[in-house]
């Protein structure tokens, strides 16, 4: 019953409240991202949040830059005034916010903004140079204080692989929490493992691995201990997007499932539908679509659980587009 009340309420994700059209932009604008009103927040719950405008920053306000060297925390000043130095406030209010926000399975960013980008966020010298590039303050509060957090600007989310990959990784970090966070057990952990085995592969090959040794003794470490390691591990594996080569590697594991229950010529069909998507000629849709079929005939419950063959809603087509 709870799995089904928070379905129904939409998983939480935050997002830059500047992308849901508030007006908190230093000049009181907005960037109203289409694609999160109109296609996520039919899924998502979206909690809009605005680091600048919560550390007491007015509307419209003196817009603010990082300032700093390369190697150095950056220092968030005002690009009018110097001597507004807004550094402290944001950290307080960045921590602040983890520590009431853990409940988030992921945050869609502002791209650009000194306190809400992702990266290639513009830092410069004391004299107004350019010095480097760096994450906001926001952002490196976020992955400092919440690691396991999926992070994704919305401008990188026009990129059908980074949108695929960003949106898998909420529905898997929803995973964890719904099920495992919940009821920690040694036995929930093995359990996300099981059906999360070939989404792992499918991005980061050797974490797979790596962690299916950890859990082959995970049962002799402190529940916490194990849990904590396998978590931030795992979402950082799933970080990395997965290739036509990881995907196609996952696939043919898959249809090893099946090999015994299906008759050559299908089999055939099914390899070359992988080696199509392989080489590039067809989306991962259409292997996917072909192997779901056969499986939901002839698989077992342990191959039919596997996330990776449906990692998120199929109406948001995402994997028609990589």
């Amino acid at each position: 019953m709870t799995d089904q009340l928070e379905a129904d309420a939409g998983i939480p994700v935050g997002i830059s409240a500047c992308l849901m059209g508030e007006p908190v932009r230093y000049n009181g604008g907005h960037k109203r991202s289409r694609y999160c009103l109109d296609v996520l927040a039919e899924r998502f719950r979206l909690e809009p949040f605005c680091p600048e405008l919560e550390a007491g920053l007015g509307v419209p306000r003196d817009p603010i830059r990082l300032v700093g060297k390369p190697g150095e925390e950056p220092r968030l000043v005002g690009t009018k005034d110097p001597g507004l130095d807004v550094t402290g406030r944001l950290a307080e209010v960045s921590e602040r916010f983890v520590e009431q926000h853990r409940h988030l399975r992921g945050f869609i960013l502002m791209k650009g903004s000194p306190s809400c980008g992702l990266e290639r966020v513009k830092v410069y010298h004391d004299n107004g140079m350019p010095s480097h590039s760096d994450s906001g303050a926001f952002v490196r509060a976020l992955r400092r204080h919440f690691p396991e957090l999926p992070l994704e600007e919305e401008a990188r989310m026009n990129d059908a692989v980074l949108r695929e990959n960003f949106i898998t990784r909420v529905y898997a970090f929803d995973d964890w929490k719904r099920h495992v966070e919940v009821g920690p057990s040694h036995h929930a952990l093995l359990q996300f493992h099981s059906r999360q085995k070939y989404l792992l592969m499918a991005h980061h090959v050797e974490a797979y691995r790596e962690l299916g040794r950890y859990l082959g003794d995970a049962g002799q470490r402190p529940l916490d201990e194990a849990m904590r390691h396998y978590l931030q591990r795992f979402m950082a594996a799933l970080s990395r997007p997965a290739t036509r080569k990881t995907h196609a590697n996952a696939l043919m594991h898959v249809l090893g499932y099946l090999k015994q229950a299906l008759d050559s010529d299908t089999k055939q069909d099914l390899l070359a539908a992988i080696d199509d998507y392989r080489q590039g000629h067809v989306h991962l849709a259409v292997p996917i679509r072909m192997i779901n079929h056969y499986i939901k005939r002839h698989g077992s419950d342990y191959i039919r659980g596997q996330t990776y063959l449906d990692p998120h809603p199929y109406e948001l087509g995402l994997r028609n587009a990589i």
